[in-house]
C-alpha cells in the first residue's frame, strides 16, 4: 500500500510539471508582450476577503505566496508524515543516503552562492534561494528521460525532495517570520494543540479538520508567521490511523489534495512569479551578482553537494547507493536536484521583499530560471545517455544468457 501511494504521488507530480512548464512560458510570454502592464498591474491588485467579522486584504501575488502555497505545503506536510510513519522513510536503512545527499545539497549551493556573492559584492541575503528542489519539475524531466532505469532512483529522488523541502520549511521559519504578533500567535498554538488531542479521537469528521485548517490559516496570517511552517505543524496533527468508517484522515487530504495543488495551485504559481519582463534588461543585470550566485548554486551547487554526499556515504559505508543504480545514473538525478523552481522562487519573495518587478525580484527570477533550465537540460542529457547505456547493457545480457 505505502508502494502504491508513493507510485500515486509521482505520477501526479510528474505529470503537473509538463503543466507547470506551460504556465512559466505562459508568463515569460505575458509578461514580454502588450498585455504586460495589465499582467503586473492584475498581480498588484488588492483584493478583500470577508467572513463575518473576519477581514484580510492582500495583493493576487500576496494570495497566491500566503493563502494558496499554504495548501501546497501543507500537502508537502502530509507527505512527509506519512513516508516517516508508514512509506519509504520508516526504514532507517533507506534513510541515510538520501538525507546526507540532501543535507550536502543544501550545504554545498549555499557555499557557491556566499562565494560568487563574495567575490562579486553582491547580496549574502539570496543564499537560501538556491537549497531548494522542486519535487514536480524534477520528477517531470525524470519521467521523460530516465525510462527503463531502476525505480530505486526515482524513491531516492523522492525521499531527497522531501527531507530537501523540511529543509527549507526550517530555513524560513528560522530566517523569515519577524515581528509576530503574540495573541494570533497564542491562538495558533491553542488550535494545533486542540487539533493533536482530537486526532486521539476516531469519529472526528473531515470537516473538522479543513476548518481547522482555516482557522490556523488566519491567525498565522494575522501573527505575522510564514504560512508554510503552521501549514506542516498542522499536517502533523492529521491522523493517519483509520476512523470508525475505514478511512484515514491523512490518505484522504493527500488523495482529494493532491490534484488540485498539482494542476492548479503550483501552476497559478509559477504564472505568478516567473514573469520577467525583458524590456530594458541590460547585460549587467543578467550577469549581475545575484543572478549568478543562484544559478550556479542550483545547477553547480546541487550536483556538487548531493553527488559528493551519496560518495561519501557509500565510501563510509553508512548508507548505500540506490538498489541496481550506477554512479552515472545518480549523477544525473543529482543535476535534476538542481531545477529549484517553484520553492527557490517562494524563498526569493521572501528574502527581497518587495514589488514583484522590482530589481531584485527581476535578478532571482533571472536566476532560478537559468539555473533550474540548466540542470534540467543538462540532467535530462546525463539520464537519457544513462539509460540507453542501460538498454544496451540489459540487452547484451539478455543475449548472453540465451546463448548458453
Amino acid at each position: 500500500m505505502a508502494r502504491k501511494l508513493t507510485l500515486d504521488f509521482l505520477r501526479t507530480e510528474a505529470g503537473s510539471g509538463a503543466v507547470l512548464g506551460v504556465a512559466a512560458f505562459a508568463a515569460l510570454i505575458v509578461a514580454n508582450s502588450p498585455l504586460s502592464a495589465a499582467y503586473f498591474s492584475w498581480l498588484k491588485s488588492e483584493h478583500i476577503l470577508q467572513l463575518g467579522p473576519l477581514i484580510l486584504e492582500k495583493s493576487i501575488s500576496e494570495w497566491i505566496k500566503e493563502g494558496l502555497m499554504a495548501v501546497f505545503f501543507l500537502v508537502v506536510g502530509l507527505e512527509i508524515k506519512y513516508e516517516i510513519l508508514r512509506g519509504e522513510l520508516s526504514d532507517p536503512r533507506q534513510l541515510a543516503t538520501p538525507v546526507l545527499a540532501a543535507a550536502g545539497g543544501m550545504i554545498a549551493p549555499a557555499v557557491v552562492y556566499l562565494a560568487i556573492s563574495g567575490a562579486t559584492g553582491g547580496p549574502h541575503g539570496g543564499w537560501p534561494i538556491p537549497l531548494a528542489t522542486d519535487i514536480a519539475f524534477a520528477l517531470a524531466v525524470f519521467a521523460v528521460a530516465a525510462r527503463g532505469l531502476p525505480s530505486s532512483l526515482r524513491v531516492f529522488l523522492l525521499t531527497l525532495a522531501i527531507v530537501d523541502d523540511l529543509g527549507a520549511i526550517a530555513l524560513i521559519a528560522a530566517l523569515f517570520s519577524s515581528g509576530v504578533a503574540l495573541a494570533p500567535l497564542a491562538g495558533v498554538a491553542v488550535m494545533l494543540a486542540l487539533g493533536f488531542f482530537a486526532a486521539r479521537i476516531r469519529k472526528v469528521p473531515a470537516p473538522f479538520w479543513v476548518l481547522g485548517f482555516g482557522a490556523v490559516w488566519y491567525l498565522t496570517v494575522r501573527a505575522g508567521l510564514s504560512t508554510s511552517l503552521t501549514a506542516v505543524a498542522f499536517a502533523a496533527i492529521v491522523p493517519v490511523a483509520e476512523r470508525a468508517d475505514g478511512q484515514s484522515p491523512l490518505r484522504e487530504a493527500m488523495h482529494d489534495l493532491h490534484p488540485y495543488v498539482a494542476f492548479l495551485v503550483l501552476p497559478l504559481f509559477a504564472f505568478a512569479k516567473a514573469g520577467v519582463s525583458f524590456a530594458g534588461l541590460s547585460l549587467d543585470q543578467m550577469l549581475a551578482p545575484l543572478v549568478l550566485g543562484i544559478a550556479f548554486g542550483l545547477f553547480a551547487g546541487k550536483q556538487i553537494g548531493v553527488l559528493g554526499a551519496a560518495w561519501l556515504a557509500s565510501a563510509l559505508k553508512i548508507g548505500r547507493k540506490p538498489t541496481g543504480a550506477t554512479w552515472l545514473e545518480l549523477y544525473g538525478v543529482s543535476l535534476l536536484c538542481g531545477v529549484g523552481f517553484t520553492m527557490s522562487l517562494f524563498i526569493g519573495a521572501l528574502a527581497f521583499p518587495g514589488a514583484i518587478d522590482s530589481p531584485e525580484q527581476v535578478e532571482v527570477k533571472l536566476g532560478v530560471l537559468l539555473g533550474s533550465v540548466l540542470s534540467a537540460v543538462t540532467g535530462g542529457g546525463v539520464l537519457a545517455v544513462a539509460s540507453r547505456r542501460h538498454k544496451i547493457l540489459a540487452e547484451r545480457a539478455r543475449i548472453l544468457s540465451g546463448t548458453r
